[in-house]
């Protein structure tokens, strides 16, 4: 584009005005006066030579500073401006800031100079001789032990950088950009279960478990194992019955095999023989209700407001007599609100003090009840009295599986057994003469 001619020109005698060609579209956008583009593109650019960028660019911490101290003597030391300062030094003084533009360009390494130990690692890989000191070629025999094909793992180039104990840096959002961050869900500050939990990962059995027990411990242990399993039974018992009583009621008394289990029919005799006592009983007709008179409408409305204006006054007469009663009433309604908190603290008392000595055991935690352990005992036929001749009883892994679950260290968990196979497995032998021998 080309910018309209003033009348007078900016160096040297006035020159005549022009008028462009104004004729089309294209002219119009081809002769646009763009002088006050260009005055400040080359303000931009004096900025740039002085300072090096310009300023709409810079940060403020760069162009400006607090003064907190000050200085007396910042007169003396500011410089003058010079009138006798020769043109020559004026303009030596206007260094600019732009880096200068070279007029050949630099010879540049086609490749980046490989380390020792990069070289190293190559000529490893591709089983090339290696040189040692002096330039000489080592034997493959001699080789280190470290000095394997292999080279070392990211994992191992970075053990002992990593504390997993170190508190995380906090990532600095930068100013106006907060609504563009992902937020990070807020985690309820809630007590962990295990933090409660002293039960050891490993309990010390019970005496009577011994393949020699004392006489007492192997008795305590029995009861214990007898009750767990009589409540076993008991449950078991209850839910067959709840089982049996569903099952028959769902089934039909008449054993029909067309009905559905479950559903009645009605009776269609009993209904027949009520239709037929409902013709044979006459129905006297009803007497439509006489309407009322203006006096009896009046002595009605008058009756309903008098037992309103009674009913009122009871009421009235039942607060004011119960407005003596307010403090032993907000009394009582203090001692019933402090009894309900201590047998609140006290049944959260009794479960934390349970949770220490058992764990979650016997819990429902999330879809699963943790379960507890076995009472693992041998009857006094089976006891050996040699350490050689025991019967094992219980598993071990078990036992780990549910420590870690009673202390809260896992989930719990429930015993997947692998499906049976629904699909029937048919054999088919082939023909005779689809066989090539």
């Amino acid at each position: 584009m080309t910018a309209i001619k003033n009348a007078q020109s900016v160096v040297g005698a006035p020159s005549q005005f022009k008028q462009a060609s104004r004729k089309g579209k294209k002219s119009w956008r081809k002769n646009v006066n763009l002088e006050d583009v260009e005055t400040g593109l080359e303000g931009m650019r004096v900025e740039e030579r002085e300072t090096g960028n310009t300023l709409q660019k810079t940060q403020d911490t760069d162009l400006f500073q607090i003064d907190v101290k000050g200085d007396d003597r910042i007169r003396h030391t500011l410089p003058r401006y010079s009138r006798s300062q020769l043109t020559s030094l004026k303009v030596l003084s206007q260094r600019s800031a732009v880096p200068a533009v070279f007029s050949r360009t630099t010879s540049a390494k086609r490749k980046s100079g490989l380390t020792n130990e990069e070289k190293d690692r190559l000529l490893r890989i591709a089983k090339r001789p290696r040189k040692g000191p002096f330039n000489s070629i080592m034997d493959p025999s001699e080789y280190k032990s470290g000095s394997s094909v292999v080279e070392l793992s990211e994992a191992v180039k970075k053990s002992g950088t990593y504390d997993p104990w170190h508190p995380k840096k906090e990532e600095k959002i930068p100013y106006g950009s907060e609504a563009v961050q992902k937020k990070k869900p807020k985690v309820p500050n809630l007590p962990h279960p295990k933090q409660g939990i002293e039960v050891p990962a490993v309990v010390e059995p019970h005496q009577g478990t011994s393949y020699n027990p004392p006489v007492d411990a192997h008795q305590e242990l029995l009861l214990t194992a007898h009750e767990k399993e009589e409540k076993r039974l008991q449950e078991e018992e209850r839910l067959a019955e709840i089982k049996q009583k569903v099952s028959k009621l769902s089934q039909d008394d008449d054993g029909d095999v067309n009905v559905a289990p479950g559903m009645k029919l009605d009776e269609v005799e009993e209904e027949e023989k009520e239709d037929k006592e409902e013709q044979t009983s006459v129905i006297p007709p009803k007497k439509a209700p006489e309407r009322k008179t203006k006096q009896q409408r009046r002595k009605a409305a008058e009756h309903l407001a008098l037992q309103r204006a009674l009913a009122e006054k009871a009421a009235k007469k039942r607060l004011a007599a119960s407005l003596g009663d307010a403090r032993t009433l907000g009394k009582a309604a203090l001692k019933m609100m402090k009894a309900r908190e201590e047998e609140k603290a006290q049944r959260q008392l009794a479960i934390k003090y349970r949770m220490r000595r058992r764990g979650l055991a016997g819990q429902r935690l999330g879809k699963h009840t943790i379960p507890e352990e076995d009472v693992e005992v041998q009857l006094g036929e089976d006891l050996s009295e040699s350490l050689r001749a025991m019967k094992p009883e219980g598993n071990l892994f078990r036992d780990r599986f549910l420590s870690l679950q009673q202390r809260a260290l896992i989930e719990p968990r429930v015993l997947v057994l692998p499906k049976r196979r629904r699909a029937k497995i048919v054999e088919y032998e082939k023909h005779p003469w689809k066989r090539f021998e």
